[in-house]
């Protein structure tokens, strides 16, 4: 409905009401302090939170302490030691991580993370994509959008990801054909999309595993239900991005074409989740 008013004698004329009453206009949702710095690619939640205790973040000119603070973003005026942060674009990295790190910001066993092969970089704040266990190498993502990064990671719209393995073994096609049928695991029912050789020798063999969705050490533990242990085992591609020849440890920055690439991949799998589900 709308409201008259008058605006001559004897006239009225009708107002149409174009906007909700000033009560109802939605605000943003509060989230705490550290979170929303996460969010802005200030750093990770626990180093934002540490930040906080040591009392280096003002919101609204008013030093908390609070790591859980309730803000607005893009209302309440966040400073770290005095700064707004910058806004940037956003920025994707991969690195060929090497074996033997933990794809985390900081351990509290003391064991090397992914972060030593980005010192010195001059980087704005980037977190990791997912993740790679220590024991497994290859292509890991790092990225400063986490919505961006969230869909990567969403068995409903994250593209494929494709691992070169090396078992212990010489496999035949029951084995193959039962990683491709999969099978209950604690509870879940792990499979692979697809799995094939591509090379063996006289008592290994390297394989070529493809997954739709990311389970914690999935392809680990889908091996040993059939009694294979894994030698080595290396992510080769995320949807169409391939590691190629990038040096291990090394890292660099993905370019606007593969960007979009990752986006289109993304979109079809978002395609062909909701016609599965229908």
């Amino acid at each position: 409905m709308g409201k008259y008013a008058h605006s001559h004698p004897l006239r009225l004329q009708y107002l149409p009401m174009t906007t909700k009453p000033s009560g109802s206009t939605l605000k943003p949702p509060r989230h705490g302090v550290a979170r929303v710095m996460s969010k802005l690619g200030m750093g990770s939640r626990t180093q934002a939170a540490q930040w906080v205790r040591e009392g280096r973040v003002r919101v609204n000119g008013r030093i908390v302490r609070d790591a859980e603070f309730p803000v607005r973003q893009g209302i309440d005026r966040i400073l770290f030691d005095g700064q707004e942060p910058a806004s940037s674009a956003r920025l994707v990295i991969m690195l060929n991580k090497p074996r033997g790190l933990v794809t985390t910001t900081q351990d509290e066993r003391g064991r090397g993370t992914v972060y030593t092969c980005l010192e010195g970089s001059r980087l704005p704040w980037l977190a990791p994509v997912g993740r790679l266990d220590k024991a497994s190498e290859g292509l890991l993502l790092f990225s400063n959008d986490p919505a961006w990064a969230a869909r990567i990671t969403n068995p409903a719209s994250g593209p494929d990801k494709t691992y070169h393995v090396q078992i212990d073994r010489l496999p035949n096609a029951a084995l193959l054909a039962g990683l491709e049928r999969g099978v209950e695991v604690d509870g879940e029912r792990l499979t692979a999309k697809s799995a094939r050789c591509l090379r063996s020798g006289e008592k290994n063999t390297w394989l070529e595993i493809t997954l739709d969705e990311g389970r914690n050490r999935q392809i680990r533990r889908l091996l040993a239900a059939f009694d294979v242990s894994v030698l080595r085992l290396v992510r080769v591609a995320i949807g169409p991005l391939a590691l190629a020849d990038l040096p291990k440890g090394a890292t660099r920055t993905l370019d606007r074409q593969e960007k979009q690439a990752l986006d289109r991949a993304m979109r079809a799998r978002n395609r062909e989740s909701a016609s599965f589900a229908r």
